[in-house]
């Protein structure tokens, strides 16, 4: 055998495209290739899931206008004299943070429009971050395996409303340094700490020199570098995490239904980061926010009648005008002021504090250790919903108690009625709104119930030979049918017993404890049909053209999807991504080794 290397000449040789080239010249130094498992990461569809990408796109705008922002913005204290070419303040002593923040709204080319979009961002951000909030708590995406990922998007919703207060006080004009006068109020009315940590934020006796070049530290460097670490953190935990996504037909806790992330979802998300981009800046043209010429600068013997703060903070200025002014003086001089610790530091941890512990609770009164892949929709769990629902109506009472004085003016109210509404409001709404929602949910169950047993409404009214008129039902279509039975009915602990055997039970309390819990929240559901219920609606709706194959052939009677349907354990997509849409490759034959996981579904 020779042992001669035969190389083919250059000119026989098949050449190779440019573009072949560089992507081998990519792979070889960066090893770009061996992450086509997650460029084919498969991401379900569904609208709500769009919030959580409008917050991040969002946050992207305000890092490209507060970048450019900080070219033009002197955030010194320093007094200087205007002399630019808004004339209404012409002559005026201002610090240099408020003339800065005039020379870019009237001197710089684009300055207003940078201003006002990096200001919508932060409102639509915040916003976005709060309905995403709201979506994970009602369909219960919080639960093993991702706490974590909920402390970690609670913190940044905390962080990104503390950091829209502090930009939001960097111009220094009069209606930011009434919101930073309040901000000093409430640092001292904390008991012990309060004074240190007062002179920690403002430097000294307010007002005081250093309260804007240190939040705009702050502003620009802390907090936004602990959200792009939190944000990449959240990203990754969503990868590592896969994807949730709601119940239906072929889905399970150990797949992933969807469209993956090259190139359909990146064509998707990329088309709507535009949208969002574009919209963003459609407000920041046509609709005016913060203008700080009108307030005039800051001077701590003056305010004017109906400032408000942005929306986000409009609960807390409304729980501090509803709060009665109690304090009272302890031992050795101190004065404890009630009518500003409670609404402005007990009231807010209270809050946040069951937003954040809220999966811990419920894992602990359930005992449920299963991982949990799978949503449940608002109205599986009356409780929950309810209990969501009452908290955002606590917070829109606050809300529109912040704007009592406006309120007021413009619908010619008493001022003092309005107050008292808003105090009485706080425990009577929420509580009305809770057990609403709590009846809508379990009417909702019960519509859901009847659909299986009785088929869907068709609207055609038909005479029976006797002369009665009844309505026609139609029976539902395999998918609603299985996505109705496929729900999970969490049951009641039981109650614990006092003594075994004459033997105390040493844990009685907390088992009892558990127990009311655990009825709070899952008891007086409405059961799903029985096997038996649902054979004899298929023989009541036998008469109907495909009745036995819509809700036969696709789903079984405890709700269960049949044995062949496809999952996913990692959710990732062949290398290839051809499938069709029922899960199947095109060709009819089973795919090969190393072209798709059979445990995954795309559609």
């Amino acid at each position: 055998m020779s042992t001669t290397e035969e190389r083919a000449s250059h000119s026989a040789r098949t050449p190779v495209h440019k573009g072949e080239r560089i992507a081998d010249w990519a792979d070889e130094r960066l090893g770009i290739y061996n992450f086509r498992f997650l460029i084919r990461k498969v991401f379900p569809d569904h609208w709500s899931f769009m919030f959580g990408e409008i917050a991040l796109y969002s946050f992207i705008v305000l890092i490209l206008t507060g970048i450019w922002l900080t070219m033009f913005f002197d955030p010194s204290m320093s007094e200087t004299v205007y002399q630019g070419s808004h004339v209404p303040l012409q002559g005026i002593p201002m610090s240099q943070a408020y003339a800065s923040t005039l020379h870019i709204s009237f001197d710089v080319r684009g300055g207003l429009l940078i201003r006002q979009l990096h200001h919508w961002s932060a409102l639509i951000m915040i916003g976005a971050l709060c309905i995403h909030t709201l979506r994970h708590f009602l369909t219960g995406s919080f639960r093993r395996p991702r706490e974590v990922n909920w402390l970690i998007g609670f913190v940044m919703l905390v962080l990104v409303t503390l950091e829209g207060f502090v930009g939001y006080s960097l111009p220094d004009d009069l209606l930011s340094g009434t919101g930073l006068r309040i901000a000093e109020g409430v640092t001292l009315a904390i008991p012990v700490v309060g004074t240190y940590l007062t002179m920690f934020l403002f430097g000294g006796e307010y007002p005081s020199d250093q309260i804007i070049p240190r939040f705009y530290s702050i502003h620009i460097l802390l907090i936004p570098g602990i959200l792009v670490a939190l944000v990449s953190i959240h990203l990754i935990y969503v990868f590592y995490h896969k994807h949730t996504q709601f119940r239906g037909p072929g889905r399970t806790e150990n797949n992933v239904v969807g469209q993956p992330l090259m190139p359909v979802y990146t064509a998707k998300a990329g088309g709507f980061f535009f949208l969002v981009f574009g919209l963003l800046a459609l407000l920041a043209g046509i609709a005016q926010i913060n203008p700080v010429w009108t307030y005039g600068p800051y001077r701590s013997d003056q305010i004017s009648q109906g400032s408000q703060p942005d929306w986000y903070m409009g609960f807390l200025e409304g729980a501090l005008r509803a709060m009665p002014a109690w304090e009272f003086t302890v031992p050795g001089g101190y004065t404890v002021n009630l009518g500003v610790l409670i609404p402005a530091v007990i009231l807010p941890t209270v809050m946040m504090m069951v937003i954040a512990l809220w999966p811990f609770l419920e894992a602990w009164v359930t005992g449920d250790k299963r991982e949990h892949h799978l949503l449940d929709r608002p109205r599986d769990h009356p409780t929950r919903t309810a209990f969501a629902c009452s908290f955002v109506a606590l917070y829109l009472v606050l809300f529109f108690g912040g704007a009592n004085d406006v309120l007021a003016e413009r619908f010619h109210l008493s001022l003092n009625q309005i107050t008292w509404s808003v105090r009485i409001g706080i425990f009577l709404v929420p509580a009305v709104t809770y057990i609403v929602t709590r009846r809508i949910c379990l009417g909702l169950q019960l519509r859901d119930r009847d659909k299986l047993l009785h088929g869907r409404e068709t609207g055609k009214i038909k005479r029976l030979p006797h002369g009665e008129f009844v309505e026609v039902h139609a029976p539902l279509d395999a998918a609603q049918g299985f996505t109705l039975l496929d729900r999970e009915i969490r049951e009641v602990l039981p109650a614990p017993a006092a003594q075994h055997d004459g033997v105390p039970n040493p844990r009685s309390r907390k088992e009892m404890l558990r127990h009311r819990l655990s009825r709070w929240l899952y008891g007086g559901q409405v059961a799903k049909p029985t096997p038996q219920e649902l054979r004899q609606a298929l023989e009541h709706l036998a008469h109907a053209p495909g009745a036995t194959a819509s809700l036969n052939g696709h789903a079984s009677s405890n709700g269960h999807a049949s044995s062949n349907g496809h999952a996913s354990s990692n959710g990732h997509a062949a290398s290839n991504g051809h499938a069709s849409s029922n899960g199947h490759p095109h060709n009819g034959r089973p795919a090969a080794v190393g072209e798709r996981e059979p445990d995954q579904e795309l559609h």
